[in-house]
């Protein structure tokens, strides 16, 4: 048997049985074994089909075929003796499999049961599928990003993983709080048109009380303000602002060297192509590194545009350790930092059929 480094962080202790999936689902699993959660995931013979180095790790892994006699009856053995399950299927496979709540929770009445999908466990739209930028568009978030012409879907950062697994991870944690008093365990359900309708509160708040507009054209932090977007460098790259307050607009005119009377105009809509125009000008006369040089630790709200690759070597990102090394491959570190339990990322190792496990 191969032997896993020593799991460390505040959720040591706690077992995690995942049924392999894509999405949110290997994510969350991924948040809970970086932070010291015994993960055991049970994938289908041959492997996932879709392989991710960096979001499987730090799990065990098993390789059955749930869909026979035994390969059931050993899900069930791991159900009983763990302390968290997390599948990402359709509403209704897991009952058709026999590994519904119905059965496992008589079995564990600890058991906390999370389940996570895009349109959730009920509803018209639960037995339908989807993908990211359907969940993030009925739940209003889509049509408020950009500015005109069709909306962008940025990745799937705000549905599978701002709405989806980080909702999971929390309700998780919620519930093996709760279950220190009551003793007993509950279903999660987990949807991600929940979770981003949680996300979009700030603005469906501000946009009642009328300080901000959701018109994409007209949104402040969603590309429309000048003071708020991207501008092309001379080399080519980008730079991103963020002024949205007065003070650190009136900095970012300052260290531009552009007439202090814009500063009226920060708000004025009609003068914001006049402003882009003048921002876009300047910003194209050097490189990036150059506005780098200027521009960073000051209150101008500044920042590179940097590839994914390029993010770990910024010194900000250096010191702080947001990567770190597993397998030889450069990763995001676990998340957040602890300053007694930190976690730690750990490779996956496969088991075998004999290996004890729990």
């Amino acid at each position: 048997m191969q032997k896993s480094p020593p799991r460390q962080g505040p959720l040591t202790g706690v077992k995690v049985l995942e049924f392999i999936g894509l999405g949110p689902a290997p994510h969350c699993a991924m948040l809970l074994a970086d932070l010291g959660a015994d993960v055991v995931r049970i994938e289908r013979a041959g492997g996932n089909g879709w392989p991710n180095p960096v979001q499987d790790r730090g799990r065990r892994i098993v390789e059955l075929d749930i869909r026979t006699e035994a390969g059931c009856a050993r899900c069930l053995e791991l159900a009983a003796k763990a302390d968290v399950l997390i599948e990402g299927y359709r509403p209704g496979v897991m009952e058709r499999l026999g590994l519904g709540p119905d059965i496992l929770q008589p079995l564990n009445p600890g058991l906390i049961y999370g389940r996570v999908t895009g349109w959730g466990q009920t509803g018209p739209l639960a037995q339908a599928a989807g993908h990211d930028i359907n969940y993030i568009a009925l739940a209003g978030a889509l049509a408020s990003m950009g500015t005109s012409g069709p909306p962008v879907p940025p990745l799937n950062l705000v549905g599978d993983y701002g709405g989806g697994s980080m909702l999971l991870a929390f309700g998780i944690l919620a519930a093996l709080v709760e279950r220190q008093s009551s003793g007993k365990g509950q279903v999660i359900d987990a949807a991600i048109v929940d979770g981003v309708s949680s996300l979009m509160s700030l603005f469906s708040g501000l946009a009642a009380s009328g300080s901000i507009s959701m018109d994409r054209d007209r949104n402040l932090i969603g590309g429309a303000a000048p003071y708020y977007r991207s501008y092309a460098c001379s080399d080519g790259r980008y730079v991103a602002i963020g002024a949205l307050e007065p003070k650190f607009f009136a900095e970012l005119l300052e260290k531009l060297g552009m007439d202090s009377g814009f500063r009226e105009l920060q708000n004025v809509t009609a003068s914001w192509p006049q402003i882009e125009a003048e921002f876009a000008r300047i910003f194209a006369t050097h490189t990036q590194a150059d506005w780098c040089e200027l521009l960073e630790s000051t209150d101008a709200c500044f920042a590179p545009v940097l590839t994914l690759s390029e993010a770990p070597d910024h010194p900000h990102m250096s010191a702080r350790e947001t990567y770190v090394q597993v397998d030889g491959q450069r990763q995001s570190a676990p998340v957040p930092k602890f300053s007694r339990t930190p976690g730690a990322a750990r490779p996956s190792v496969t088991l075998t059929g004999d290996d004890e496990i729990w």
